[in-house]
């Protein structure tokens, strides 16, 4: 039996029990000691591998600024092993430009699995040959699972562990149309879920699906996997946690968030995202811009000669509280957070909330 009552989430050979994978979170956010502090409760803990080299020299050379991101993740990873013995993951971008590079240190450093995203990762299992690696795209629909099963098929002969789908009420860069966010026009997570468990189920064996996004309590995770998920991803509810790694100037910013706070923007790197509105998002709004030199070009899809402000920079200073010159990202539920908590009193109350809600619904069952 599960401790949570909920059925424990199988990976590939991972058992995650209570079956929540924490999302992760860049520039900086979601770290080791937060990853090791969630995998220490049973779920899994995820390494956001984007941006963990230096932010001071956005002049250094693309070779030195590969090799400084190479290093900060190998010890991240090193560190959240030290740290924990549970099952730990790190989330790699495909719009990265040194995508293949952090994927072969993640490999190296025999992660438990890849969570990769923002972007299709067609080419994922060519660069992770091993299969003691689980390997988790994340998508928005049932098409683009399919796609990627189609391809991996052929290239690879072989599926994704997992899937993780991600709705459109989740935090940082969303893979929906910036109008739909805008009017509430977009399918909801249960409706994308069907689809994608649809799909999901074609393949044999039938791969866990993962919901994510505007998850926030123990009776959204019961809910969700009576609608088919396996388990689910959160991100938003571990920022607010004394263990997360970034300062606390960035979690008070979502214990004062209002729901009128909650904006969606236009980002740099040619996407929607859903940050928490404050004096900084309104003066981008406002057309501002901050000239920046960058040699680097983290992401495929950023053109520093015309982006008005550096995405990677602004949140390398949210992540230091610097809220002034900076913004954070969020899930649509930041504003129901109003406290900090640890990692355990976290998981401890989602866990409740499950076993409540199967107590209730047993209860009027009998009845």
């Amino acid at each position: 039996m599960s401790i949570s009552e909920l059925p424990a989430l199988r990976i590939a050979g991972l058992k995650i029990d209570p079956p929540i994978i924490q999302g992760g979170m860049g520039v900086s956010v979601s770290r080791a000691n937060l990853a090791a502090a969630v995998a220490d409760e049973g779920c899994a803990g995820t390494i956001a591998s984007v941006g963990l080299g230096r932010f001071d020299d956005f002049s250094s050379t693309h070779s030195v600024q590969l090799q400084q991101d190479d290093d900060a993740l190998r010890f991240e990873i090193r560190k959240a092993r030290s740290l924990s013995k549970g099952v730990i993951g790190v989330n790699v971008m495909v719009a990265l430009t040194n995508y293949a590079n952090l994927i072969k240190v993640a490999v190296e450093e025999e992660i438990d699995f890849i969570v990769s995203g923002a972007g299709l990762p067609l080419e994922l299992p060519s660069l992770v040959q091993t299969r003691d690696i689980a390997l988790i795209p994340i998508v928005s629909s049932g098409k683009a699972l399919k796609v990627i099963c189609s391809r991996w098929i052929k290239s690879a002969d072989r599926l994704p562990d997992a899937v993780v789908l991600e709705g459109p009420k989740a935090g940082g860069h969303l893979g929906f149309k910036h109008e739909e966010l805008e009017e509430g026009s977009e399918k909801g997570l249960e409706q994308l879920l069907a689809d994608v468990v649809e799909e999901a189920r074609k393949y044999d064996p039938p791969i866990p699906v993962i919901a994510a996004g505007g998850i926030y309590t123990g009776e959204d995770i019961a809910r969700l996997i009576d609608q088919g998920a396996a388990g689910v991803q959160m991100a938003t509810r571990f920022v607010c946690t004394h263990e997360c790694d970034v300062d606390d100037g960035f979690k008070q910013a979502y214990v004062n968030a209002t729901e009128a706070d909650i904006a969606i923007i236009h980002s740099p790197v040619g996407m929607p995202a859903r940050v928490i509105r404050n004096a900084f998002v309104d003066r981008i709004n406002r057309g501002e811009t901050m000239p920046f030199k960058c040699d680097f070009q983290c992401l495929r899809t950023c053109d520093p000669n015309t982006a008005p402000y550096c995405i990677a920079e602004v949140l390398n200073m949210a992540s230091k509280g610097k809220m002034d010159e900076s913004f954070a990202f969020s899930g649509s539920n930041s504003p129901r957070i109003k406290e900090i908590v640890s990692v355990k009193e976290l998981v401890a109350q989602l866990v409740a909330e499950a076993k409540a809600y199967y107590a209730s619904r047993t209860a009027a069952a009998v009845v």
